[in-house]
């Protein structure tokens, strides 16, 4: 884990993830151990949920791809390394420094749901991980982790790496096999799910880089031990990328559970007004409610911090997300196709002193549709930081840029021009 001190401003230490002591090779000796339903079991009752967002309990996921029906034998497990998520850099750290804890966490997969080959998904953008990752799987092969006796005599495990194209909605699972088999990365229709019909029609397990990491070291440490860090229903360390108007951004690791305001103390960020959790698809906390949990049942985050200091300008921060996601959406349903243009259109009136509060309150009716109607996660997240923008902070958007209701714009009320930019998107659904 890398942070910035705050005696030496500037300055890196490292200071050790819980990741790092995990011995390469004993989550998968320990696995291999095991029958296969022992390991879904051993997982799931770890009670690690997907480290991606979602937060769908890994250990479910495998035992239904395990379960489901596979005509022809074949099975898939996918590493979604498609870090595309605005704030979130974690994984990018991991494959980087532990890539082969992430390696070894998809062998296990592979063993656990009976398949024998994996497929490591890599963000386009992170083409110079390239090199590192099959120098890493070249070296696994020699030593006879991958290869045709991976699993043992005769049960062959083996990984690839595949490129993106530094499309962000191939983070959507489904969007990420369609660009897997070849096609434009467009979100497929949901039943069947991956684990039922994923790729080429087999049964697939997708996990993010961290799921996979933490699965070796629960293999290696033991179910018990992970579940007894973090809460009953966020169970285990969390590793997340904080950046932002932070005197120390970096990755850090917390059990799930901890204060938000614990975060920005650690990274010097306690006078924050405002905190986006989750990345550009995540929601804005404000400050009086620091006290809240990054946990699935709180606020729920794949590992984004993004930390608003005194002086941002929320507005010009939530055009900037809203900006992105005009330009990512896919395309393919209305709601987000349409939808985010309307509300970055809507932002740029409410910057002028030309938005009226009955339009204001079209854009609101208008997110909250693309939150239910959007056919992926995509398009029913990207209103997420502007509506809860709107939430904890309108009264001062509406004085400070809304127009009465004939549409003129008072005298004085136009939104100041920001002093600084919204947080730039670092290299992550």
């Amino acid at each position: 884990m890398t942070v910035r001190t705050p005696s030496t401003p500037g300055s890196t230490v490292r200071t050790p993830l819980t990741l790092a002591d995990v011995e390469v090779g004993a989550g998968l000796s320990a696995a291999l151990a095991l029958a296969p339903s022992d390991v879904v079991d051993a997982v799931t009752g770890s009670g690690l949920k997907g480290r991606g967002g979602a937060g769908f309990p890994t250990g479910l996921k495998w035992a239904l791809a395990a379960g489901a029906p596979a005509p022809d034998g074949r099975r898939y497990v996918v590493c979604n390394a498609d870090e595309g998520e605005p704030g979130t850099f974690k994984d990018r750290v991991l494959l980087a420094e532990l890539a082969d804890l992430v390696l070894e966490g998809m062998t296990i997969a592979g063993h656990a749901i009976g398949a024998a080959e994996g497929i490591l998904y890599l963000r386009g953008e992170y083409v110079y991980l390239r090199e590192h990752l099959l120098a890493r799987l070249a070296a696994r092969r020699a030593d006879g982790l991958l290869g045709p006796d991976a699993l043992g005599p005769g049960a062959p495990f083996d990984i690839r790496l595949h490129l993106g194209s530094g499309a962000y909605v191939c983070g959507e699972e489904t969007a990420l096999l369609e660009s897997l088999e070849g096609r434009r990365g467009e979100p497929r229709n949901r039943p069947p799910f991956p684990v039922i019909s994923g790729l080429h029609g087999a049964p697939t397990v997708v996990n993010n880089v961290e799921t996979f990491a933490w699965v070796t070291a629960i293999l290696a440490r033991g179910p018990e031990w992970f579940a007894a860090i973090g809460t009953d229903r966020s169970t285990g360390p969390k590793l997340l990328s904080v950046s932002g108007d932070v005197e120390r951004p970096g990755v850090y690791e917390f059990p799930l559970g901890v204060p938000i305001g614990e975060v920005l103390a650690a990274a010097g960020g306690l006078d924050a007004r405002a905190v986006i959790v989750g990345g550009a698809a995540g929601r804005c906390v404000p400050a009086s409610e620091f006290g809240r949990a990054i946990s699935y049942e709180d606020v729920a985050t794949g590992g984004a911090v993004i930390v608003l200091g005194p002086d941002r300008d929320l507005l010009e921060a939530a055009e900037n997300i809203m900006s992105f996601f005009a330009d990512e959406s896919c395309g393919q349903c209305t709601p987000c196709r349409v939808g985010n243009v309307k509300i970055l259109e809507g932002i740029a009136m409410l910057r002028a002193g030309t938005c009226t509060a009955e339009h204001l309150a079209d854009l609101e009716r208008l997110g909250a549709t693309m939150q239910v109607a959007s056919k992926c996660g995509l398009g029913q997240s990207s209103p997420n930081v502007f509506l809860s923008i709107l939430e904890h902070f309108g009264d001062e958007l509406v004085l400070a840029g809304a127009a009465p209701a004939t549409g003129a714009a008072p005298a004085g009320r136009s939104v100041p021009a920001a002093t600084t930019r919204a947080a730039a998107p670092a290299p992550a659904i």
